[in-house]
């Protein structure tokens, strides 16, 4: 569905970009700007800067002299109004318009889906309008659009700012659209093998006999226990790696005199050999 942002009358240049970066992050690119304070808006530094890399979205926006003209096309209207009016289109949240627009969503019982499918088409297009940042839309600009979108907040503390205000509703109507998949975390890291767990386990073994901390004549079930223990964790191959590492390091810690403490099942290495690592 062709989607619009449209501004108009937009006196801050910063917001100019920051729109333009909130359209960007929900996947829209047409911005039109109604008649605003600078003539050359879209190439001023703050408002490059308030973009942060959306000058895609920039190079294609449109500067218009009247709502006439950034209407060409569009066949839904929004209005963001957060001041209901006494006339003109009904005022509704976003999320809720959303739903019923695309006959979609839980703000509808099964019932009125069914006769919204049959009865309603689905416009093609939909325009956002958002007015200036001191006045917000007039009154004039409001009576011409379907409805008018109130994002809730908090009554006592409403104001948005207008790029605030953009990307959330940028981020609804994708949300209502289909929404984007969330992004895939890095690969999960490879387990280590069995054959890995068994040769650091012997590592962990010879060092807890070097710091005293296993008796190899009366090991009880340390070993089989830690085995058991390493396997409830999963070990990553780069896990078993620093596991070694600590096991090297407790071997270096030991008394000279117990470095030549050999572990069950393997010939004493000779007292100059080096820690296995």
């Amino acid at each position: 569905m062709k989607t619009r942002f449209i501004l108009i009358n937009t006196s801050h240049a910063g917001n100019v970009g920051a729109a333009a970066r909130a359209m960007k992050v929900m996947g829209f690119d047409d911005l039109v700007l109604v008649a605003p304070r600078w003539a050359n808006v879209l190439r001023r530094e703050e408002t490059i800067q308030r973009a942060s890399g959306a000058l895609d979205v920039l190079s294609n926006a449109r500067i218009v002299e009247t709502l006439d003209e950034a209407l060409d096309g569009m066949a839904h209207l929004c209005a963001t109004a957060m001041t209901p009016r006494d006339f003109g289109p009904p005022t509704r949240a976003p999320r809720a318009h959303f739903a019923e627009l695309l006959g979609s969503g839980d703000t509808l019982s099964n019932k009125e889906l069914t006769a919204q499918a049959q009865n309603a088409q689905k416009p093609d297009s939909v325009a956002f309008l958002f007015g200036s940042e001191r006045f917000g839309m007039q009154n004039e600009d409001v009576y011409r659009c379907h409805v008018a979108l109130s994002i809730p907040t908090n009554p006592s503390f409403s104001s948005l700012n207008l790029g605030a205000a953009v990307q959330l509703i940028a981020y609804d109507w994708r949300e209502a659209l289909g929404g984007f998949s969330v992004q895939a975390a890095a690969a999960e890291p490879r387990l280590a093998d069995a054959a890995a767990v068994s040769g650091m386990l012997r590592h962990w073994e010879e060092a807890l006999i070097g710091i005293g901390f296993l008796d190899p004549a009366s090991p009880k079930k340390l070993m089989p226990r830690l085995n058991q223990l390493f396997n409830r964790a999963g070990l990553s191959s780069e896990e078993i790696h620093i596991l070694r590492g600590v096991a090297k390091a407790m071997l270096a810690a030991r008394p000279s005199a117990d470095k030549t403490v050999p572990v069950r099942g393997n010939p004493p290495a000779p007292a100059d050999t080096p820690a296995a690592s």
